[in-house]
């Protein structure tokens, strides 16, 4: 355990498994009190008991974050529930289909930018007055590496987490003068139960690796120790900024 988080009180969404999960865990660890949403009570329920047997304060909120008023409940929760609110960490999201622009529906296109843009926006405007009042308010947008480059087969979620990456910029400009900095943490291929399908696949997984100059999968404890440098006091003079965990692979030309 350490103290870089002593006292703060975070929002972490999608935090019931994989990279979500270890964020909230990190930052128990590191001395904040976290309110952990997504939409499974049980998985919830879960790391709610492991962060209290830690010694922090953990709020339940079982929520899906692209419903109406979603964002205004899990907000309202972390008032009532700590008190105040410190640190965001918007993570929730994903990508279920890979298809040509040319065959996609409407209605998968706009699921996608609902899940991924839509309703990480919704939740850091409800969170900035709290962030302000906080006095050292931290914003962390989750974003990927296929909002870096082409996305081929998957426009849809290369074009939502490029537009995370416009938001997390243009926010961090206009708050950065009331005490909340607003960064983007960028994965690369991380192993997890979402990305199991691929390591299944021998060719598949090979395919991908092979463009990864490390030549491995990155780890969700490898992204929670981004997201605590950009949650603490590690960070304080960066704002606006894109931080990168992925093995090398954007460094590609």
């Amino acid at each position: 355990m350490s103290d870089e988080l002593l006292g703060r009180r975070a929002i972490v969404t999608g935090a019931s498994r994989g990279i979500g999960r270890e964020i909230a865990m990190r930052f128990a660890l590191a001395g904040a009190d976290v309110v952990v949403t997504a939409r499974s009570a049980d998985a919830l329920a879960e790391i709610a008991a492991e962060i209290e047997a830690r010694g922090r304060r953990c709020i339940v909120v079982a929520a899906d974050v692209t419903a109406d008023g979603a964002a205004d409940s899990i907000v309202s929760a972390a008032m009532d529930g700590l008190g105040g609110l410190d640190i965001l960490v918007n993570n929730a999201g994903g990508n279920s289909f890979s298809v040509p622009l040319s065959s996609m529906r409407a209605a998968g296109w706009q699921k996608t930018l609902r899940l991924n843009l839509d309703a990480a926006v919704e939740l850091l405007q409800a969170c900035l007055p709290a962030l302000v009042a906080s006095g050292r308010g931290s914003a962390i947008n989750m974003s990927s590496v296929l909002g870096l480059r082409g996305a081929p087969t998957m426009s849809h979620y290369g074009a939502a987490k490029a537009a995370i990456i416009s938001v997390t910029q243009s926010v961090a400009i206009e708050m950065a003068t009331q005490g909340v900095r607003v960064n983007a943490l960028v994965p690369g291929w991380v192993e997890t139960d979402l990305t199991e399908f691929l390591r299944h696949d021998g060719e598949v997984e090979t395919n991908l690796l092979k463009d990864v100059p490390m030549g491995r999968w990155g780890t969700p404890a490898e992204i929670a120790a981004g997201a605590l440098f950009l949650a603490s006091d590690a960070s304080s003079f960066m704002t606006g900024q894109v931080l990168i965990l992925d093995g090398g692979l954007s460094a590609r030309p």
